[in-house]
């Protein structure tokens, strides 16, 4: 593929695109959808945790003024097989549209009514009566794998297990309440023989919200004609096509998905969420159905996976890493969701970039009475960060190794393949360690009392396993470019990345491209916004397309001027022939008539298949997110004071500076919420901060007084001109880098987070306590 040797467009620092419309209010959400005759949906939400459904009284709601369609189980029960199919899910179909013979966490969905407007749907919802027999609930991971527990699932739902490579598999309920589990091994475990040491550590990580400020929320309208328009804050389009597509036994192509701007997603916004709901009150109704959940609403609909992470690691005297094994036990709520997808990637991150001779890895994906998880912003990388990079610092100082020398000693070199069959690193990854040690001041630290400073490298494969993107690029006429994919603009910045990178190749103005609405009947295929792809693998679709369309219309020019492609250049919608500039709108009106024509290139992009990568096809790029942070211990109270916090990424080459920088300071400041404040608390099922007011987030006083974002730009990503994907590295060393900083100030090691003041606290007496009785013995 040709790279261009001179960037105009991406070196001059263009603004953000859909900067204006969003902050003069002027930029359309899923929320500004209104339709005529449209209803509004609300849904009634299990009292319990777990427990059977007897029986469901929904007559008095069915009579209500205002009330068109009412949807129970017993009007799902009405559908044979060959026309609804009402549970959904990833790899794992679980779910069900509304509970049918148990609820198995607080919140679940019982009921749902659209109406007239959301009082009288709710008006209704408060005369449905429901009998439940309570059930034992199991809410952690240690619960529910007791030998005593209740079984959430007693026949097992339908479910697959995808092709892996060479070391990787996978297995369905491998054990009571454990929904997936999935296997990494390479090397002999013998290497953990020659090993000096072998620690053995174990480390807990909270859940987070997602916490988008656009609610979840879809409009659906189930035709006369039985076709079906879904316009819906989702980030994967087609996938949700094929699922509803299977749930409600319908043709794809009765089925348009639009969507437009999507308010921040993380991951959240993945496959169904309201979607099936809306759908099925539509199809009742013969309605426009719209049914948009609260910010309260949304803490029981998906979360981040809480885990306990058991890391085995084999070093010698001198810090070489030898071998690893780990077991993670993911916390996957009520229902799989994207548990079986977050197990793989967890399972596979966990050695974090370094190199051993022997991996093994099993993930389980433990189900309890709480609310669902699924794919989060880092996707299995945060958990493992946490866990490798803490323990990392640990083996330093049991050593008395500097923890930046244990790094560089073991560090993978750039090229260097991650495990066997896999990509090479595509960073110089002590380069990146070297910059932001060199910004926190690492090898002349502050000697202050109870202030230290702390590394960490976050690291995950990037783009999506085997992710296929196709892109469409249409010039008219007059030189306008329509530049058709199915990127979703949730902020990561798309609307400029893109055409940005059309305008660099086409050498016109960005004014010029246009990246046109997505529709699923007339986009182009894309598997979904997410594992930071949008650039390395998307990019990569709008480059081929880009340069598809670019040869078509200099292989037309070439004919009409009868001179060789090789002589000639394109120059903002016209030709450069030496120094003669020839217009090309005369000669397309010349040759195709006064109609005019439009030009069209087409692009693709998938990584190639492969048995010997792990995860059946090698990584698109490398993510990596290098952090470091200065703290303060106030030993009286606990709090931990962040003095300055540096994060850096590598976007290989930067489409659009200010926008990569957006995404690594976006993404460290939701790692510093998860470091030190958001968790989701349940006291046995009860989420007692599920809502934005009592679940705590960072606010204007909590940032670091410093705040330092380098944006490397070392030049090897796959993407376009160089470029890579940035959109989650950001959040993935934070709360270790914070971790290891705060042994360096105090002395204490925190393995579970949020590192809360009373956590800190605790570990601050135990080390007291520790002190006085090793003084005590010596007595």
């Amino acid at each position: 593929m040709t790279k261009l040797e001179t960037l105009n467009i991406l070196t001059s620092d263009t603004r953000r695109r859909d900067a204006y419309d969003k902050v003069t209010g002027r930029a359309n959400y899923t929320t500004d959808v209104t339709l005529p005759n449209m209803l509004h949906a609300k849904v009634l939400r299990s009292p319990m945790g777990h427990a059977r459904i007897i029986k469901i009284d929904s007559s008095s709601a069915r009579k209500i003024m205002g009330v068109h369609a009412v949807l129970t189980r017993e009007d799902i029960k009405k559908y044979s097989e060959s026309e609804l199919m009402p549970v959904y899910g990833y790899f794992i179909k679980d779910q069900p549209i509304v509970a049918m013979d148990k609820v198995l966490y607080k919140g679940d969905i019982v009921a749902a009514v659209a109406a007239e407007s959301e009082r009288i749907a709710n008006k209704a919802l408060a005369t449905i009566r429901v009998d439940y027999e309570p059930l034992p609930a199991v809410t952690t991971i240690n619960d529910a794998l007791a030998s005593n527990a209740p079984e959430l699932f007693e026949e097992p739902p339908v479910g697959i297990v995808p092709a892996y490579g060479e070391g990787a598999s996978g297995k369905l309920r491998s054990k009571k309440n454990i929904c997936y589990t999935f296997n990494y091994e390479t090397g002999s475990a013998n290497a953990f023989n020659k090993c000096d040491h072998v620690f053995e550590d174990e480390f807990k990580f909270s859940r987070m919200h997602h916490l988008h400020l656009e609610p979840f929320i879809t409009v659906a309208s189930w035709s006369d004609d039985n076709k079906i328009d879904i316009w819906t804050a989702c980030q994967n389009p087609f996938p949700l096509r094929k699922e509803i597509s299977r749930i409600f036994k319908k043709p794809e192509n009765d089925i348009s998905v639009k969507v437009s701007y999507i308010g921040g997603g993380f991951g959240a916004k993945n496959n169904c969420k309201t979607e099936p709901i809306a759908v099925m009150l539509s199809r009742i109704a013969r309605q426009p159905v719209r049914f948009c959940l609260t910010a309260e609403e949304g803490f029981y609909t998906n979360t981040q996976h809480a885990a306990i992470l058991k890391i085995k690691t084999g070093v010698m005297n001198d810090g070489s890493l030898v071998a690893r094994e780990s077991e993670i036990l993911l916390d996957s709520g009520a229902y799989s969701d994207g548990s079986p997808l977050v197990a793989e990637k967890a399972g596979y991150r966990i050695p974090g970039p370094y190199h051993y001779e022997h991996l093994k890895t099993t993930c389980h994906c433990v189900m309890t009475n709480t609310a669902p998880a699924g794919p989060f912003r880092g996707f299995g990388g945060t958990q493992t960060t946490w866990a490798c990079e803490s323990q990392i610092d640990m083996i330093a100082e049991r050593l008395g190794i500097s923890p930046y020398q244990m790094r560089m000693n073991n560090l993978l070199d750039k090229g260097q393949a991650f495990v066997p069959g896999e990509s090479g690193m595509d960073s110089d990854i002590k380069l990146g360690l070297d910059l932001v040690a060199k910004e926190i001041n690492y090898k002349n630290p502050p000697k202050e009392p109870n202030r230290g400073i702390g590394l960490s490298i976050g690291f995950k494969d990037g783009g999506g396993v085997n992710k296929p993107a196709t892109a469409r690029i249409k010039a008219s006429t007059n030189g306008d470019i329509f530049l058709q994919c199915g990127t979703i603009e949730m902020g990561q910045g798309a609307q400029t990345a893109l055409p940005n990178i059309v305008a660099e190749i086409m050498n016109t103005p960005t004014e010029r491209v246009r990246l046109m609405p997505i529709d699923t009947n007339h986009t182009p295929f894309d598997q979904g916004t997410n594992a930071s792809s949008s650039i390395a693998v998307m990019g990569q679709a709008v480059e081929r397309a880009a340069l598809d369309l670019k040869s078509k219309i200099l292989n037309f020019s070439a004919e009409q001027l009868n001179c060789k492609t090789e002589e000639i250049k394109l120059d903002n919608w016209t030709i450069r022939k030496g120094n003669e500039t020839i217009p090309i709108i005369p000669m397309i009106m010349g040759f195709y008539g006064g109609t005019g024509f439009e030009f069209s290139g087409e692009g693709f992009h998938k990584s190639p298949n492969s048995h010997l990568a792990p995860l059946e096809a090698p990584c698109v790029f490398w993510e990596y997110g290098w952090g470091a942070a200065d703290v303060t211990v106030d030993i009286e109270t606990g709090q931990i004071i962040v003095n300055k916090l540096v994060v850096s990424g590598d976007a290989g080459k930067a489409i659009n500076l200010n926008v990569c920088r957006g995404q690594d300071e976006g993404a460290a400041i939701m790692g510093l919420g998860q470091s030190l404040f958001e968790t989701m608390i349940y006291d046995n099922a009860d989420l007692i901060n599920g809502d934005p007011l009592s679940y705590r987030v960072p606010m204007a006083r909590d940032l670091p007084a410093s705040f330092i974002s380098l944006t490397q730009e070392q030049g090897y990503g796959p993407g376009p001109f160089g470029s890579k994907g940035m959109g989650e590295g950001g959040i993935l060393p934070v709360a270790s880098a914070i971790a290891n900083a705060v042994y360096n100030a105090v002395g204490v090691r925190l393995t579970e987070l949020p590192m809360s003041p009373d956590r800190v606290n605790k570990a601050l007496l135990e080390k007291q306590y520790n002190y006085c009785k090793q003084d005590t013995s010596r007595d």
